[in-house]
């Protein structure tokens, strides 16, 4: 055989990924490692598969025929080792997922301990982040995102609470100084605490009562990226810097305590909560297939 499946897959991760440094994120290898390893596999098949820049990795026309061929040949060869994997009784290896950071605080510590206490043999490992990613290119199993996000040849299935609410709120010392907004244009008179996107874009605030939609994009003394650095708008919001806008969830055990007040309760727009995604194929790996079973399970 002119290359083994290592060499092979190498390939397809770079190829796909666009770059060495991004299919090493993916895959766990070096990017030195993976050059080294197409450069192998260039030389056995006496053909350039890879046109390389300083900015770019992109196929050759050899490279992209090689590509189209190679994606449904070991997608097979996965699911045929998956297929072995599935007869174990007890499911064992690795799942990798994807999730917003929303998810990861307020939808998975209900469910992973449980999960992890049925199935001592699969080690979960969670990827928290905002931005929209390919979960194979990025070498995940699956992601948890909401649904206008997800593509339409995903399989989806519902994870976590089915409606959520977005929910303005603030701390009763900053309410008794600044007063209490009646509309949500009020709120463009108030310090507002903001969240950037990971595309960049400064995410506007949107309610919603009877039918009216109103979306505004209110001042504030501090913004930040959404991901991690949310919690610091949670703190300066209990500490009386202004107004937060956040999932309901997330801000429920402050509202339940009383040291924050829910602002505009009756314009927080519902929205359908997330769900789990995964490609679709005959051969879901063993992991995978135990955790959607046991969501599933959960549910009923």
């Amino acid at each position: 055989m002119a290359a083994d499946l290592s060499d092979l897959n190498a390939f397809v991760a770079v190829a796909r990924a666009g770059g060495f440094r991004q299919a090493g994120r993916a895959t766990g290898l070096s990017a030195s490692a993976l050059s080294e390893t197409v450069r192998r596999l260039e030389d056995r098949l006496g053909v350039r598969l890879l046109n390389r820049t300083t900015r770019s990795v992109v196929p050759t026309e050899a490279g992209r025929r090689l590509l189209d061929r190679l994606g449904p040949a070991l997608g097979e060869v996965e699911a045929a080792l998956d297929t072995v994997k599935g007869l174990s009784d007890r499911p064992a290896g690795t799942l990798k997922l994807n999730v917003p950071v929303s998810a990861a605080v307020m939808v998975l510590p209900h469910i992973v301990p449980a999960f992890l206490k049925v199935y001592p043999d699969i080690v979960l490992e969670l990827v928290a982040e905002e931005r929209f990613v390919d979960v194979l290119a990025a070498g995940c199993d699956a992601g948890i995102r909401y649904e206008e996000r997800l593509d339409q040849d995903m399989i989806a299935v519902p994870i976590g609470p089915r409606r959520q609410r977005f929910a303005a709120a603030a701390a009763p010392v900053y309410l008794a100084q600044r007063g209490r907004p009646e509309h949500p244009r009020d709120l463009l008179q108030h310090d507002c605490l903001r969240g950037r996107a990971s595309s960049g874009a400064l995410l506007p605030w949107e309610f919603e009562r009877d039918g009216e939609i109103v979306m505004i994009d209110p001042p504030g003394p501090l913004i930040v990226n959404l991901g991690a650095a949310v919690e610091v708008i949670v703190q300066s919001a209990l500490a009386g810097t202004g107004v937060v806008f956040l999932f309901e969830d997330w801000l429920r055990p402050h509202l339940d305590s009383g040291a924050l007040e829910p602002v505009l309760p009756d314009w927080w727009q519902e929205f359908s909560g997330p769900f789990l995604y995964y490609p679709g194929r005959r051969h879901v790996p063993a992991p995978l297939r135990a955790f959607v079973d046991f969501i599933k399970a959960d549910r009923a």
